[in-house]
Order: C-alpha cells, then structure tokens, then sequence
C-alpha cells in the first residue's frame, strides 16, 4: 500500500430552494457494501475511495426590521456507486477491517461538516444579504474540513501509520460523543 492509497473526495452541490427545515440525520458506520464503486485501475496504488455530498438547501423567512431566518436541508450522502474498495488486493479480513476504519474517518468528517453548517445556520441572524452570508458560512465551514481531510490523510500516512490512525479514531470518538445537539427539525 503506497501513500497514495486512500483518498476522499466531498462534493458540494449547488445552493437551492426547498421549503423544508433542517435536520440532524444519524452519523452510520460504514460497510464494505457502502462500496459499489468499480474501482480505479492504476490508480496509483489506490486502494478505497469514498466519495460524499454535502447537499445544502434553504429557504429564507423575514422575520421583520430587516432580519431573516433561513430554513436549511443540509443533508449527507455516501455515493456508494462512486466509493469503492479495491477487494482484488485485500488478503484477509483484518486488512479489510483496517480500511473500512479508514474510511469511516473520511465519512465522519463530512458527518462534522454537516452538522457543523446546521448549527452555524441555526444561530445566525441574517440580514437581506442572507444568499452571501449562507455561501460564506458553508464556504468557510467547507474550507476548515477539507483541511481537516487532507490533514487525516497525511498524519495517517492513508492509515498506513497505526498509531497515527489510532489517535484519530480517538478524536473522532470524542468529537462523535461531545456534539452539540441540532435543534432543527425535520
């Protein structure tokens, strides 16, 4: 397995209308049927890949004086028909078990992500201008955690250092367990 073994793509699609709230969906464990993908030949010593999307949807209300509130679907997907698990190079069940937990960090930090955009959407005020200030919360929410994705990769050496990925696995945990909870409704 190279360095280059992993990677983690996160997609965002477009800002678009929709009347209905926002809501908190439950963070998921990953299986290996979570990777229908066909996998990518020469890719480089690619092993897995797990592509996501943050699909972020509002709706804005005035509330009067020049105040909005913005209702908000910011939803997460698992493309499972664009991740995949390269089986062909996998030889046993504990390497296997080592990717999915690879993997499951990828997925995780887009989990955070969105439920990140939910809360700051939730508490802010927006004025007339609400189109700008809902892309630049998203915008700089989505920077922090593609940082947060690269710097996974790179401190696990794509979870080829063990001690590395085990220290992650512990943040995610804890960031997992001490989340604020969403107020939204669905």
């Amino acid at each position: 397995m190279t360095i280059k073994s992993l990677c983690y793509l996160c997609a965002i699609a477009l800002l678009c209308l929709t009347l209905n709230p926002a809501t908190a969906q439950p963070h998921r464990i990953l299986t290996v049927n979570d990777f229908q993908g066909t996998p990518r030949p020469n890719g480089r010593g690619v092993i897995a890949y797990t592509n996501c999307t943050i699909d972020f949807k509002y709706q804005a209300s005035r509330r009067g004086s020049g105040e909005y509130i913005i209702h908000a679907n910011v939803r997460l997907f698992m493309n499972n028909y664009k991740s995949w698990i390269d089986r062909s190079r996998i030889s046993n069940a504990q390497q296997l078990a080592e990717i999915l937990k690879h993997e499951q960090g990828h997925y995780t930090i887009a989990y955070l992500e969105q439920q990140e955009v939910l809360r700051a959407i939730e508490r802010t005020r927006f004025t007339a201008n609400y189109n700008a200030e809902a892309m630049a919360i998203f915008n700089r929410i989505d920077a922090r955690y593609k940082q947060l994705n690269h710097d996974y990769d790179e401190d696990t050496e794509h979870m080829v250092n063990r001690q590395q990925q085990h220290s992650w696995d512990i943040y995610f945990t804890k960031r997992l367990q001490y989340m604020p909870q969403e107020n939204a409704s669905l």
